[in-house]
């Protein structure tokens, strides 16, 4: 089998995305898995591969088929005559970003490369006439095909969302039966392609305190939650729930299930992140490409420091091999 090639695209400049890349691969044995390629800009590479004094050999490339073994494979993109600010959110950062997905997106609709890993990039600075989504996923779903599922994966804890990158205030009114029942479908799917559990067992948090104590504070889970559950389990019966949040994690009880399904952003990535940072990867499921990113963001608190932890952007590439492996059914 040819070594699994991997786009890489850059983040946002002023982050904490290319240091973290450079320092990943200062470890050789990922060149024995993969094939990897950064798309990216000649003059910021160099430069921070100077700035952090990595050791990093690159083979710079504007010709997507001429890949080398043993190295860290960039594919130049534009310039954009700019310099890095670390720490500062602007336009033409946003537009180096934007300008690297983009090239990574057209190679992997081409063939060229097998997976995406993504780094961070900055919400604000990355919109443009070209990028109006509040983030990878809504993009990605434009640009592939499927649904696609924000699905946060560290070792064993699994947890998707019913609402991603959406504000707070219309978080119920996303909550339908339809859409729960298309999120469990999706989680199912994946579980089996994308991780090889043939029947999984999936939990279901409530959306309201208590899951509504009896509708006494919201009627979401009982009206819409539970009987969209039962609903579900008339034919495969592995879907439990609705369990209030706080006590779901508190008691540990989500070691008894492949995934689970929170309804919004923070009730899911809250207790991910306090339970695996650093190690835990986002993984865009439902779609026909296979991208994967670290579990953090820009973090323009210490970009430039030198201090930013590589764990998760490695997590995200293995993950990204074990997937691809998973759907092809390759060891």
């Amino acid at each position: 089998m040819d070594k699994i090639k991997i786009g890489l695209s850059i983040g946002d400049p002023n982050g904490v995305g290319l240091e973290i890349i450079l320092s990943v691969f200062k470890d050789k044995s990922l060149y024995k898995l993969i094939t990897p390629v950064l798309f990216a800009p000649r003059n910021i590479v160099d430069f921070q591969n100077e700035y952090f004094k990595n050791i990093n050999k690159f083979n710079y490339t504007d010709n997507i088929e001429d890949l080398k073994e043993e190295t860290l494979n960039v594919f130049e993109t534009p310039q954009y005559d700019y310099k890095i600010n670390f720490g500062v959110q602007c336009e033409k950062a946003g537009a180096v970003s934007f300008e690297s997905l983009s090239r990574c997106v057209k190679a992997i609709k081409e063939g060229h490369i097998d997976s995406l890993v993504t780094a961070p990039i900055n919400k604000k600075s990355i919109q443009s006439e070209n990028f109006k989504f509040p983030g990878h996923t809504d993009y990605l779903n434009e640009n592939f095909k499927g649904n696609s599922l924000m699905f946060m994966v560290a070792d064993h804890l699994r947890i998707a969302l019913v609402t991603d990158h959406i504000p707070i205030n219309q978080v119920s009114k996303m909550i339908s039966a339809e859409r729960l029942k298309s999120k469990i479908n999706q989680v199912l799917l994946s579980l089996k392609y994308d991780f090889g559990i043939i029947e999984p067992k999936i939990a279901i948090l409530g959306l309201n305190p208590h899951c509504g104590d009896d509708g006494v504070i919201g009627t979401e889970d009982d009206c819409i939650i539970k009987p969209t559950i039962n609903q579900v389990n008339e034919n495969i019966n592995k879907v439990y729930g609705p369990f209030s949040a706080d006590g779901f994690f508190a008691s540990e009880k989500y070691r008894e299930y492949d995934a689970i399904i929170a309804m919004y952003h923070d009730q899911g990535l809250i207790p991910f992140k306090t339970l695996s940072f650093g190690n835990g990867v986002n993984f865009t499921a439902g779609l026909n490409l296979i991208r994967t990113s670290p579990d953090h963001g820009t973090a323009f608190d210490i970009a430039g420091k030198g201090i930013a932890n590589p764990n998760s952007f490695k997590a995200a590439i293995l993950e990204s091999i074990r997937i691809f492996r998973c759907r092809h059914r390759l060891n």
